[in-house]
């Protein structure tokens, strides 16, 4: 069922880009046969929750990244290292939204609670070890659900948790981005704790790519095929400045806050190249609300 809140974007098939190079197809098999292997590894996370929290969270961490890499992907942090600038402080860690690589990077920076849509849950495998992973499913199209969410991510903060959410909403082509919704804001408001915005770039050499997109006509087969064929795929975590509790006085405002944070990254330090053709089918996989 569609509403007139849910978000949507322009973005479509014709928004990704041609490759500019392509590993073989030996290189690509070893590829699949490698990022299966390290998946199917990760149902023996459960054990490392028996670790004290600084061993667990390591463990954790460089599992999501063998899995990054795994794919062929190369991970570049700029900024801070941890999204928490203080230890069992909450922050909500605010992003835009690309690909399915997106919960791949942001966990082998810190694995953090994550709040996705609803049909994640029955992805194969990796379904299950984002769930294992603590995230936090959101019904769009159940609307009175959404306080409910909002209590369960303050509640999380309060015990010194770091949230992400993906702001826009959906996934974008990663040359254009989309506003961001206030609804999960509220949840730092009530909580009293900072706001942690962060920028996703994909890159091959000095250009932004938007081959690892998950929009338009996609599947989740199509997209990790895509993904499998590239060659010399990066992905750029742009760590910003927390923004303080108290500097809105609504979500909107804080919403709009980190918005201006991460488009000033973008107008002053990245490199965004004409996106190319023009389809607006738009291929939703982690919606939140205004």
């Amino acid at each position: 069922m569609s509403h007139a809140w849910m978000p949507a974007s322009p973005c479509g098939d014709g928004c990704v880009s041609g490759a500019p190079g392509q590993v073989g197809a030996f290189r690509q098999v070893w590829r699949a046969v490698t990022a299966l292997t390290a998946l199917l590894c990760g149902v023996w996370i459960a054990v490392a929750l028996l670790l004290p929290s600084k061993q667990r969270e390591s463990v954790i961490r460089l599992w999501f990244h063998a899995v990054l890499r795994a794919f062929g992907v190369r991970l570049r942090v700029h900024g801070a290292k941890k999204f928490q600038a203080m230890p069992e402080r909450g922050v909500l860690v605010v992003s835009n939204h690309v690909s399915w690589l997106d919960e791949l990077a942001i966990d082998s920076v810190q694995p953090i609670r994550l709040v996705a849509k609803k049909d994640i849950k029955s992805w194969p495998v990796l379904g299950r070890i984002i769930t294992a992973a603590g995230t936090v499913y959101l019904d769009r199209e159940k609307l009175r659900e959404l306080p409910q969410t909002v209590n369960e991510l303050t509640a999380t903060l309060r015990n010194g948790s770091a949230v992400g959410i993906h702001a826009e909403g959906t996934t974008w082509c990663g040359l254009a981005s989309g506003h961001y919704k206030p609804a999960l804001f509220q949840a730092a408001l009530d909580a009293g704790v900072p706001v942690r915005p962060i920028v996703l770039r994909y890159r091959i050499g000095d250009h932004v790519t938007t081959q690892p997109a998950f929009i338009g006509s996609d599947t989740l087969v199509d997209s990790v095929r895509r993904v499998l064929k590239i060659k010399g795929l990066v992905v750029e975590v742009h760590v910003l400045d927390e923004i303080a509790p108290g500097r809105a006085e609504n979500r909107r405002e804080l919403a709009k806050l980190a918005e201006e944070q991460s488009n000033r990254l973008t107008s002053t330090e990245l490199e965004i190249a004409p996106s190319t053709g023009d389809s607006h089918r738009a291929r939703t996989i982690t919606p939140l609300v205004a």
